[in-house]
């Protein structure tokens, strides 16, 4: 085991801070006493659930796993005409979009217009069958706050997805005051609509984007300034297949290949002589990274469902909490010191004690794949990141491999913090009740900087 050693700090006000701490030199297993604070109450644990479905993800898939999503075709070719059908089976890949290309949200598409135009089809006339069994309705999960549906960090799970299941809606001025605000969606699909009430002004401006809850109608208010840039905001989409179907027809259209208007969604691929036609490939490892560095609910969110699928035979809710909760027993965290609900944190149903995550921070760092798993973490003063600005200072600078956490009244902080020394300690914060993020970060980095300076 780590040999237990921390620091322990309350916030201000209200504000509780949970926090064990442990440390490792090399492949030391020896035992030590340490300094803990009420290490054995469950508290919520936000963004911090990341570390429990990732280390989940890593240690039952492995670090060589691969999402790969197919595209399939059946039919006869004439004249460039594919007389029958596409289909796309799903793989619970959440990198379908631009993240890994430059931007560019087509780029996941085009080798399969090409592959296609390879093949002489330059038309399919049949339908598009999206295969998309593997996760279950509902798409959002039922503890997730309904008045913030249309943000980006409560997009709806599916495993046929494209761009997170976010749109961009880029909103410009007019030609001059009093006129309406010129909007549209990047990349510009033709299924979307618009409920467009803004309005161009000389000066200063207030814009409200969001989006209708039962379908793809995007509601745009306000005013923007007459010579403003563009204004994006990322929106959550209603309908996932739809939006991809949409997404593949504009992409083969730019590399001219013409998809039939039908769009049939399956469970499994219907009867017929298939023939794989292309495929994308994603690996684990840049997708742990998306999910603890950026701390992307979505894909979070997918690889608990696909473990859901895996181990349980559904890709449910329910599913994807017991796969987790069994591989992280298998990992010998104790469960009767955690409990899940969702896999990105955003409930607040899950939960666990300080020493339910640093045992498992410490199986992790010891595990064969530790390294895969220490390397997804963000580290202090990582650039474009939450840690850019905390503990960015030296010794405390790229010597701390953590996860934030933050949800209303919860700021929480776990992780790995290495010593002058070479010590490496694993620790847990967890602060609820919080009233002053800033409070309780400035109790966190105290404590993390102590046991740095512990060496």
């Amino acid at each position: 085991a780590l040999a237990r050693r921390g620091a322990v700090a309350r916030g201000r006000g209200r504000a509780a801070c949970r926090a064990r701490g442990g440390r490792a030199r090399g492949g030391s297993r020896r035992q030590a006493r340490g300094v803990r604070h009420e290490a054995d109450l469950p508290r919520v644990l936000a963004s911090n659930t990341k570390l429990l479905t990732t280390a989940a993800a890593l240690a039952e898939l492995g670090p060589d796993f691969v999402f790969e999503t197919r595209l399939l075709a059946r039919g006869e070719v004439r004249d460039g005409v594919l007389d029958g059908d596409l289909a796309v089976v799903a793989a619970g890949d959440p990198n379908l979009s631009g993240r890994f290309h430059d931007g560019d949200a087509f780029a996941v598409f085009r080798p399969w217009a090409r592959a296609l135009a390879a093949r002489g089809i330059r038309k399919v006339s049949g339908d598009l069958v999206l295969v998309n069994g593997i996760f279950e309705e509902p798409r959002v999960h039922p503890d997730w706050p309904r008045d913030q549906l249309t943000t980006w960090y409560e997009a709806p799970i599916d495993a046929l997805s494209f761009s997170d299941n976010c749109v961009l809606i880029r909103v410009r001025p007019g030609r001059g005051a009093g006129s309406a605000a010129v909007v549209e969606t990047v990349p510009a699909l033709p299924h979307f609509r618009f409920r467009n009430t803004a309005r161009t002004v000389d000066k200063g401006g207030r814009l409200f984007v969001s989006r209708e809850d039962d379908a793809d109608v995007f509601v745009v208010s306000g005013t923007i300034a007459r010579r403003s840039g563009p204004l994006d905001v990322w929106v959550a989409v209603h309908d996932p297949g739809a939006y991809f179907a949409g997404a593949l027809r504009a992409a083969f259209a730019e590399e001219g290949v013409e998809l039939g208007a039908g769009t049939r969604p399956a469970h499994g691929l219907p009867e017929g002589v298939w023939e794989q036609v292309a495929a994308h490939r994603s690996d684990l490892a840049a997708t742990l990274a998306v999910t603890n560095k950026r701390s992307q609910n979505f894909y979070a969110e997918c690889l608990a469902k696909l473990l859901g699928y895996r181990l349980e035979g559904k890709g449910s809710w329910t599913a994807a909490a017991a796969a987790v909760s069994k591989v992280l027993a298998g990992l010998g965290v104790d469960p009767a010191h955690f409990r899940i609900a969702d896999g990105s944190g955003l409930s607040r149903g899950d939960q666990a004690s300080p020493r339910a995550i640093t045992t498992l921070l410490e199986r992790m760092y010891f595990h064969s794949f530790g390294r895969e798993f220490v390397r997804s973490l963000p580290f202090s003063g990582e650039e474009g990141l939450a840690w850019r600005r905390r503990l960015a200072d030296p010794p405390y600078r790229g010597n701390v491999f953590a996860k934030t956490g933050t949800l209303s009244g919860v700021s929480t902080l776990s992780g790995y913090a290495k010593g002058a020394t070479g010590r490496v300690y694993a620790f847990s914060i967890l602060c609820n009740q919080v009233r002053s993020n800033a409070a309780a970060h400035a109790a966190q980095d105290r404590i993390v900087r102590a046991l740095i300076d512990r060496g």
